[in-house]
């Protein structure tokens, strides 16, 4: 299959959007709170793991070359650095 070139942008946004529309009902639950989600934007795999680069090698065996999203489940960011803030977030 040919590479989609997108920007950084388009992305996080489909990212985002698979994670909102099919993922997060799946994952957010109170044993994988604070573990990463990372999402192949292209096929819409997941793999859910306390360590993301775990997860991430483990989709890209599966899948070579893919394109790799993380989000740290329940938190508005994955990882904060220089004082950012990182909060929980319950929806």
């Amino acid at each position: 299959m040919q590479a989609i070139l997108l920007s950084r942008e388009e992305v996080a946004q489909r990212a985002r959007q698979l994670y909102e529309t099919s993922i997060r009902q799946k994952v957010e639950v109170e044993e994988n709170i604070g573990k990463m989600v990372i999402i192949d934007i292209e096929t819409g795999d997941y793999e859910v793991n306390k360590n993301g680069l775990c997860a991430a090698d483990y989709l890209s065996e599966k899948h070579p070359n893919a394109r790799l999203v993380g989000f740290k489940i329940g938190y508005n960011v994955a990882a904060s650095f220089g004082g950012g803030v990182m909060e929980r977030v319950v929806k």
